[in-house]
């Protein structure tokens, strides 16, 4: 068995340390920095029929003296930081002073580098940007670019949407409001006219139609993860963006820019998770473009999928919480499987999509299921219970 180390309770969290133990492979800790919650999860997973399997620790990781004796302590195999950003680095560098490997699930660029750079020389894997995007999105445009000849332009979006929209901002709160706010208010990588470049968020507003529906995409921070590192050289533009319904991004600037609201990010958090609500309802959009050289032919192939609600150990989970957390179980376990194969600092791309669609966690990816699964249990009540708290 495997033992594995997963820092925060949340939504993301959660899932992870419930895939992981539920496929018999991995005994699992799961530590929060709020005492009893990592407790309320393991009591969900357990009534669900999950077992007991996952072990609930109180740890505050950003203290380097307790979180370097919780991974003595588990004889720690790999560690995985579903915390907010700015913790990773600690974590990071206490996975290397254990000798376990790490994951994380960053879009913050500075930790991702301040990772490589703990990673140098390590005998372990360490992987941040694992998920949804970065993560996935950089492991379906991999494939794509390999394709080629030569590539021209890559071009990598994705969105995870309420299926509902009823607000004026036409979101929900799916995952890390800290997350949402970094990837709208940093600079974004891209390659423009073969050369790197950095470009302001929700700017490069354009249109994009999938299956029938008319979306809005705009450049977003850190999705394009270690991409242009390795196949930016001689493209002609490579990119990401968000996908969001029309309209989003005319009232995000008004907030993050108008309103000056990216300079003061605690009061724009507050006044997100206070007036816009959370859902299980949602629906993640997964798009990636390729065009260049095949048999000296000027072609183009795409990746499209959009990804759902599905039932989880007798659960609702939804489509963000889904696909961020069986995209770094699915590295994780190919790591674990393979640990000869990754050492040091690994780039998502490295990790063929073939198997990454094929292993156990990853086929959450191609699942098939639509939206009517989660209509019918909302409406049905029996969605469950991904945490029970003793208040409930």
């Amino acid at each position: 068995m495997h033992r594995v180390l997963v820092l925060g309770a949340g939504k993301i969290g959660s899932l992870i340390a419930g895939l992981l133990e539920e496929s018999g492979d991995y005994a699992v800790t799961l530590a929060d920095s709020r005492p009893g919650a990592a407790a309320e999860v393991a009591a969900a997973h357990q009534q669900s029929g999950g077992g007991g399997g996952i072990r609930a620790l109180d740890l505050d990781a950003t203290h380097l003296g307790d979180l370097e004796a919780a991974l003595r302590d588990q004889r720690t195999h790999a560690v995985v930081s579903s915390l907010p950003y700015y913790c990773n680095e600690l974590v990071a560098r206490a996975a290397r002073d254990a000798g376990c490997h790490y994951f994380d699930l960053t879009e913050d660029v500075r930790s991702a580098t301040a990772v490589l750079g703990i990673a140098s020389g390590a005998a372990t894997a360490f992987a941040p940007q694992c998920g949804l995007a970065p993560g996935f999105i950089s492991i379906a445009a991999a494939e794509l670019i390999r394709h080629f000849q030569s590539v021209r332009t890559v071009k990598l979006r994705v969105g995870a949407l309420p299926q509902h929209p009823n607000n004026v901002l036409k979101y929900s709160l799916t995952w890390s409001t800290e997350g949402l706010i970094n990837e709208y208010g940093n600079l974004c990588l891209s390659v423009v006219n073969g050369e790197p470049q950095h470009v302001q968020p929700l700017e490069g507003l354009e249109e994009i139609e999938i299956d029938g529906t008319l979306y809005e995409a705009f450049n977003t921070s850190g999705g394009l993860g270690s991409l242009a590192d390795s196949f930016g050289s001689g493209v002609e533009s490579m990119d990401y963006k968000t996908i969001r319904y029309p309209g989003h991004c005319e009232q995000m600037r008004l907030l993050m820019n108008g309103l000056k609201l990216n300079q003061d990010r605690g009061t724009l958090k507050r006044i997100l998770e206070n007036s816009v609500p959370q859902t299980l309802q949602d629906v993640v959009i997964v798009y990636a473009a390729v065009t260049g050289l095949q048999e000296g032919e000027l072609r183009e192939e795409n990746y499209v999928n959009k990804v759902y609600p599905q039932v989880i150990g007798g659960r609702l989970w939804s489509a963000i919480q889904i696909t961020t957390a069986g995209g770094i179980c699915a590295v994780l376990d190919l790591v674990l499987r393979h640990p000869e194969q990754y050492r040091g600092f690994v780039r998502q791309e490295q990790f063929p999509l073939n198997q990454v669609l094929a292993n156990r966690f990853g086929r959450h990816y191609s699942d098939g299921a639509g939206k009517e699964v989660s209509s019918r249990i909302i409406a049905a009540g029996s969605r469950g219970k991904q945490r029970v708290r003793d208040d409930a």
